[in-house]
């Protein structure tokens, strides 16, 4: 269970200051609005996470949306905790879900994000629990620490991206949390006390997320081709895709676009549509009475025999006869949309 403290330690993005924060609202107070726009809009960024001559960590909270969210990477190690919404979850060339209570541990220049199923206009305050350090003090700290060598595998392994569950995850969800509610030696200790409890979690506690050759540092063309085309996709899901468009937003031609997008996402330009608009037609048949050709037209499919047929290759199964299925008989969701929600009935 993720408890919540009567003070926490707050520390600015871009600042690195920490300041004494008010107490932690709950999840419903600490919904707000905010302007409407795009989601996965901004471009394409290598973050940039300034050092704190005081802290040999980075460790903050953020909501989201906000302007530091978005498909990105960076050279720091980011141990992340998501405390509340649930959305889609981005590593490289994969594509899953999160619910509250959602750990992972990303490796260096490994693209990720993490995008919230909210209605338009809200913010999830604080949703976000983050630690970020730098290969370059873990290494050497080891040099001075040699108990920390049990960790080298651990942060070898993340390069794709770990996701953890059962109790590694919640055990380090309070950790992380202790974590972002201290300061100085107590709040290193927590890290450490994290780094153990990664590099000891039994395999089938964790998961290794993206490909083995993703997390590597990747080339602007790549990475721009990667938001570009995500971004496109994301803001036009249900409506009409054309990957001349998508090249033309990266100022690429098609050949090239398609080049780098695969590079940067591990699939082509097609089956990243067709990955995502199944999903989205799952959610559909979940969580709406609409009619299967209703559901198709929503997801973007205008021929019904294409949608089946589709459906049936990313599936297993035919949209009538998923629908049919118990929830205990349907093949897990790889992910639900990208920030959308499924229309009212």
């Amino acid at each position: 269970m993720l408890s919540s403290a009567a003070k926490e330690t707050k520390i600015s993005y871009r600042s690195g200051q920490s300041s004494d924060g008010a107490s932690r609202t709950t999840d419903v107070e600490s919904m707000r609005s905010v302007p409407s726009g795009p989601i996965l809009g901004q471009p394409v960024r290598r973050e940039y996470i300034p050092h704190h001559p005081q802290a040999s960590a980075r460790v903050l909270t953020h909501d989201f949306p906000s302007e530091i969210c978005g498909w990105g990477f960076h050279p720091e190690y980011e141990i992340h905790l998501i405390t509340k919404t649930r959305g889609s979850f981005i590593a490289g060339d994969h594509i899953g879900t999160f619910a509250p209570g959602h750990v992972s541990l990303i490796g260096p220049n490994l693209p990720h994000d993490w995008v919230s199923d909210l209605a338009e206009g809200q913010v999830a305050v604080d949703r976000d629990a983050v630690i970020q350090f730098s290969d370059e003090w873990i290494h050497a700290a080891m040099e001075h620490l040699p108990e920390l060598a049990e960790v080298t595998e651990v942060l070898q392994r993340s390069t794709r991206g770990i996701v953890f569950s059962g109790a590694t995850a919640w055990r380090a969800a309070e950790t992380i949390l202790a974590c972002v509610h201290s300061q100085g030696v107590e709040q290193l200790g927590h890290l450490f006390k994290l780094l153990a409890l990664f590099a000891h979690a039994p395999p089938e506690e964790y998961d290794l997320v993206a490909s083995e050759w993703m997390g590597r540092p990747t080339d602007a063309a790549s990475r721009d081709a990667g938001e570009a085309g995500l971004s496109y996709i994301s803001d036009n899901l249900t409506g009409d895709i054309r990957l001349s468009t998508a090249a033309r937003l990266a100022y690429m031609s098609e050949p090239t676009f398609s080049k780098y997008f695969k590079s940067a996402t591990g699939m082509t330009f097609s089956s990243m549509v067709k990955k995502l608009r199944i999903a989205y037609s799952r959610r559909l048949l979940d969580t709406t009475d609409h009619s299967v050709a209703q559901v198709a037209e929503m997801s973007g499919y205008h021929n019904m025999a294409n949608f089946n047929r589709q459906f049936l290759a990313e599936v297993g199964t035919t949209p009538s006869a998923y629908r049919r299925l118990e929830s205990d008989q349907k093949p897990p969701p790889e992910v639900f949309s990208l920030g959308r929600r499924a229309p009212s009935h």
